[in-house]
């Protein structure tokens, strides 16, 4: 029992093995038929093709955004060529806050237009107008600070503000004339009987 192992590895050297004939054709076949070795067909031809197209178009696309954001125009604003007299109002801002300032202005020119005024209630709408003329210029000063500092949101809010409370104004002044021209005619009709 006791062999060396080395003497049995050495003895085993010395025997030659040899394969039989055709061996290594059988064995490349075989693995040929389990995994044979795919050529490059049209398909593979068609794919790079379709890859190449892709990658084309991706790159003519992104060129076209690089060129479309280049196109913005660049507007060089020489201050001293701006006229300085030349004032805006908040109407001329935006679309929307013009119908809000012709819808005031317009509402508020319509019921000065109906005001009826007489000898009797001057004083009344005597009053009334100066509170009226306040606010006109009011409305001036808040026209100049926007012109000054820039459009905000506090100027444009007391802007449309003022242009209601001149319209609430001239509403309490034809409600207030509507009641002593009331008062009047009661006065008459009692004086009367």
């Amino acid at each position: 029992m006791g062999q060396d192992l080395r003497e049995l590895f050495k003895e085993e050297q010395k025997q030659k093995f040899s394969l039989k004939q055709g061996h290594e054709d059988r064995f490349l076949q075989k693995l040929n038929d389990a995994m044979p070795i795919k050529k490059k067909g049209l398909n593979t031809i068609w794919y790079a093709a379709a890859s190449i197209i892709v990658l084309i178009g991706i790159g003519f696309l992104g060129f076209l955004q690089l060129k479309m954001d280049t196109k913005v125009p660049t507007t060089i604003v020489d201050i001293d060529a701006i006229p300085q007299n030349e004032d805006f109002s908040f109407g001329d801002l935006s679309p929307d806050l013009k119908k809000v300032e012709n819808y005031y202005v317009a509402n508020i020119n319509l019921e000065l237009s109906k005001l009826e005024i007489s000898k009797e209630n001057k004083n009344l709408v005597d009053s009334f107008m100066d509170r009226l003329a306040e606010l006109n210029m009011e409305y001036m000063d808040l026209n100049k600070e926007l012109n000054e500092l820039g459009p905000n949101d506090q100027t444009i809010s007391a802007l449309i503000e003022n242009l209601q409370l001149r319209l609430q104004l001239l509403q309490k002044l034809k409600k207030k004339l509507n009641q002593l021209k009331s008062s009047k005619n009661e006065q008459i009709t009692q004086n009367s009987i």
